[in-house]
């Protein structure tokens, strides 16, 4: 149940084997070692008692929880019931809670679809934030406002929001998580933007164009989604987070997994893999401004093997 415990190696070489992963990752200057959790582990209890274990986990993710379908799948009615027992579930066990996610083109109610003007749009927009960041205000260390606005060409995903606002619904969504939340750090978040190339180049001018715009963006969010072998060198992930942090009062690894090809992995391929584990942690403590690291969750169990291709988020 803890395919990465090679981090205990990683994260402080000197430390005793009884530490653990957040206990590590403090000492060696992170903020936090965290997890993802689903709504469906809850039931789990050994799946719990290492997930709500915060020398292990010192921070939490909701996974699904508090994604729009499941906070208003009808206009104007709110539900929190799937968010609420995740992060209450962090907040008994004192756990750090990075709250996921305001504005994404997936997992949306198909009445969002259907809205079409700037002015409709705006209102929407403004009102999910407001509600859903309100009801979590607070609570949150941190909000990933916007998850995935680009297509892997560093091209802007056609969303609905997109399509009504253009570019702009960016920044809109960040002024009104700061308007609701206004202690939360406020990131953007996305996935293959750990490599340099074009999608990286326009990850760095969304966090430009927040910021002109007059909003406030603390951090950026690389999920990390890899492929065992297949991980980006160190020099590359350095790159990267130094120039995000260039930008920004912080980044973070923040949906990291490093999933295996091929089934059943070999004693070279579990080698590999936490050869890969190490680089990434070695990026983060390389680069001052990255804080911590989140894994997508720990337990196949509860996390079945995705069948989704490289990169995406689950």
């Amino acid at each position: 149940m803890h395919p990465t415990s090679v981090l205990t190696i990683v994260l402080v070489a000197c430390a005793t084997v009884s530490a653990q992963l957040h206990q590590l990752a403090v000492a060696a200057g992170f903020k936090y070692f965290g997890t993802a959790v689903d709504n469906p582990g809850l039931n789990n209890q050994a799946y719990m008692n290492i997930a709500s274990n915060k020398n292990e986990f010192g921070q939490v993710t909701p996974a699904n929880g508090q994604k729009w379908d499941s906070t208003e799948r009808a206009q104007g009615q709110f539900s929190y019931a799937n968010g609420d027992a995740v992060t209450n579930r962090a907040r008994q066990a004192s756990q750090i809670l990075r709250c996921h996610t305001l504005v994404w083109h997936s997992q949306l109610p198909s009445w969002v679809n259907n809205i079409n003007g700037r002015d409709a749009m705006t209102r929407v927009l403004q009102t999910h934030i407001q509600n859903v960041a309100g009801h979590y205000k607070g609570q949150c260390y941190a909000w990933d406002v916007v998850n995935e606005a680009l297509e892997d060409s560093g091209t802007y995903r056609n969303s609905p929001m997109y399509r009504a606002l253009g570019k702009d619904f960016i920044p809109l969504a960040f002024q009104a998580a700061a308007a609701a939340d206004p202690d939360a750090k406020l990131y953007y978040n996305d996935y293959n933007i750990e490599n340099p190339g074009a999608k990286y180049n326009e990850a760095l001018n969304i966090v430009r164009s927040i910021k002109a715009a007059g909003a406030r963006v603390d951090g950026v969010g690389l999920q990390a989604h890899f492929i065992v072998g297949q991980t980006p060198s160190l020099t590359n992930l350095k790159t990267v987070l130094t120039g995000f942090a260039a930008l920004v009062d912080e980044v973070a690894y923040t949906e990291l997994d490093i999933r295996h090809p091929r089934l059943p992995a070999s004693d070279a391929d579990r080698q590999q893999q936490s050869r890969d584990y190490q680089t990434v942690a070695q990026a983060c403590l390389d680069t001052p401004k990255c804080i911590g690291i989140t894994v997508w969750d720990f337990a196949d169990q509860v996390r079945p093997l995705p069948s989704r291709r490289a990169g995406s988020e689950s």
